[in-house]
């Protein structure tokens, strides 16, 4: 069987490692147990944890035993990794609600069964320490000099200041990797690349403390070629949950992928072969649209399954012009007995989510960039009214990709 390290540096997920040839070696060599942290700090795992999850899954096809920790512990002080300033204090009831929805979509990428995948809670441990005995027997091991040269507190430091409570994030983290040593025999942590600083925190403790050696390994984060974050929208993140990102919505996020794009994001998200990858992402011109079509599909399958992709496909290929179902396209109900004194436009781009305020919409209605019913409106005082409609229903669309059906009923 081919080495899962070369399997995922081929399709582009490793950006750093410990010891590259030894982890290599060790992974060809034997079946390892390896851990993720997900801190719950939302109500549902977004696109930036995929990539992740996605790692697990070509780990656990190699025959080696994932971890999915649910960092309701961690999450209790935050991890100040990336962020500007002190992320917002959650209850320990909204964290543990948040983990409970993890859970459920965790399953759908990880076999759980026969004990295949393991799912620990770090509350568990960390919520039962003694603060001075964790400073004595933890603590010790860390230099205040080397932290404070970790980029996850350096960028803290030359803007807002760190919290000291935020300080503690490292220890904690490095002390979950001891724990899972300890009672998995776990030998190597994965994460983002921004987590590098955590994740050598936590080798080196269990250096230090068992004499033992692990190991850590990142991935690249999902960026587009020009080096920005995917995953937002001006709508907000793209998320796992259904219900706070539709599968038509999550679709229509892979089918407009930039072309520079697709080659990342078909290696990083779905598990097409290489040779299938790079002759996808070889089309140029208006076939490189059925590259971006394959990838919002694969995309859309793993994540809300088969038959929802099909429905985003059919509902996508419909407001492009060729043969489909609208009925799965985001659609807004308006009351008819609006129509008699007619409704702005602007109005209804607000009411669709398509603009997020009226003074937006004008701008985009001034700027051409409004269409209803595919013919461009430029008045922004325009008012849909019942000859606008086609069978009780209208098609608003905001630049190139963005739609609504509005029904009137």
């Amino acid at each position: 069987m081919e080495n899962v390290f070369d399997i995922l540096k081929e399709r582009g997920f490793i950006q750093q490692v410990t010891h590259e040839e030894a982890v290599r070696e060790l992974l060809g060599r034997e079946k390892v147990t390896f851990y993720i942290g997900f801190d719950p700090t939302a109500d549902s795992l977004h696109i930036g944890h995929f990539v992740q999850l996605m790692a697990m899954a070509h780990m656990q096809k190699a025959g080696h035993r994932p971890i999915a920790l649910l960092g309701v512990g961690t999450a209790m002080v935050g991890d100040p990794t990336g962020k500007t300033e002190m992320r917002k204090m959650l209850s320990l009831e909204e964290i543990a609600c948040n983990a409970e929805k993890f859970k459920k979509q965790f399953s759908r990428f990880i076999d759980f069964k026969d004990g295949r995948a393991i799912m620990e809670d770090n509350s568990d441990w960390l919520l039962k320490l003694n603060y001075v005995d964790f400073l004595r027997e933890i603590g010790v091991h860390f230099s205040v000099n080397r932290m404070l040269t970790a980029e996850c507190f350096k960028s803290r430091l030359e803007g807002k200041g760190l919290s000291f409570i935020e300080f503690n994030y490292m220890l904690m983290q490095s002390y979950d990797f001891l724990v899972l040593f300890r009672k998995y025999g776990c030998l190597m942590q994965m994460g983002g690349d921004d987590q590098w600083s955590n994740i050598l925190g936590g080798v080196d403790l269990i250096r230090r403390v068992e004499g033992r050696e692990a190991c850590g390994m990142t991935f690249k984060l999902l960026t587009t070629s020009d080096g920005k974050k995917m995953g937002k929208t001006e709508k907000g993140a793209i998320w796992l949950d259904a219900d706070k990102t539709s599968p038509y919505e999550f679709y229509q996020y892979w089918r407009n992928t930039q072309d520079q794009d697709v080659a990342n994001c078909l290696a990083l998200l779905t598990f097409l072969p290489m040779d299938e990858v790079r002759r996808l992402s070889a089309l140029e011109g208006a076939e490189i649209n059925h590259a971006k079509e394959v990838l919002a599909y694969e995309v859309t399958r793993l994540v809300h399954g088969r038959e929802e992709a099909e429905k985003a496909q059919e509902a996508a290929r419909a407001l492009f012009g060729a043969s489909g179902d609208l009925s799965t396209v985001p659609t807004l109900d308006v009351a008819e007995s609006e129509l008699k004194v007619g409704i702005k436009l602007v109005d209804l781009l607000v009411r669709s989510g398509l603009c997020p305020s009226k003074s937006e919409g004008r701008r985009a209605i001034q700027q051409g960039g409004v269409l209803l019913n595919g013919r461009k409106v430029t008045d922004i005082d325009f008012t849909v009214s019942a000859e606008n409609l086609s069978d009780g229903q209208a098609m608003l669309q905001k630049g190139k990709k963005s739609f609504c059906r509005i029904r009137f009923v």
